[in-house]
């Protein structure tokens, strides 16, 4: 299974996502969207899974939930939009990864792109950065990942281009 994740978009989507998303059986949008139009586009290219962020509104939330638990491919899945990162976790964060035997945590929020293995938890953090223009953010960022049978692989940054 072959994982587009995008998060930040504030309203504003790259056409070239849907290039490097092509091979992807799902995308997945770890908050933000902007606004409805954005997710539209998005599930009516692939499959879509995602949740809301803080900036999203009633359309957005009336569809997406704040957290998101699923597997993929044996793997256990947590995403949610302000997550934080291992060693500097959102309140909550840690126990719901623990809880869920999540083995792998997607967020976004920051716009910082991060690809961070934490040990103590045996989860892999993925937050792709921001692939909107809005922010402080220099470089607009998504991620393509792999799922088969329980391993993850072939992790890719790809940048969009300046914000």
């Amino acid at each position: 299974m072959k994982i587009g994740i995008i998060s930040d978009t504030h309203g504003y989507l790259d056409e070239n996502v849907f290039r490097h998303f092509e091979n992807c059986d799902e995308i997945w949008h770890a908050g933000d969207f902007g606004n409805k139009a954005i997710a539209e586009k998005l599930s009516g290219f692939k499959p879509l899974k995602g949740v809301f962020g803080n900036i999203d509104g009633n359309d957005i939330r009336g569809v997406y939930a704040e957290k998101l638990h699923f597997t993929a491919e044996k793997v256990p899945v947590f995403m949610q939009h302000i997550g934080g990162y291992p060693g500097r976790y959102a309140p909550g964060v840690k126990d719901e990864i623990s809880i869920h035997g999540a083995r792998l945590f997607i967020s976004g929020h920051s716009h910082i792109l991060k690809v961070i293995f934490d040990e103590k938890l045996q989860c892999l953090h993925i937050n792709p950065g921001a692939a909107g223009k809005e922010g402080w953010h220099k470089v607009r960022t998504i991620v393509r990942l792999e799922i088969r049978e329980g391993n993850m692989s072939n992790c890719e940054v790809i940048e969009l281009g300046k914000r």
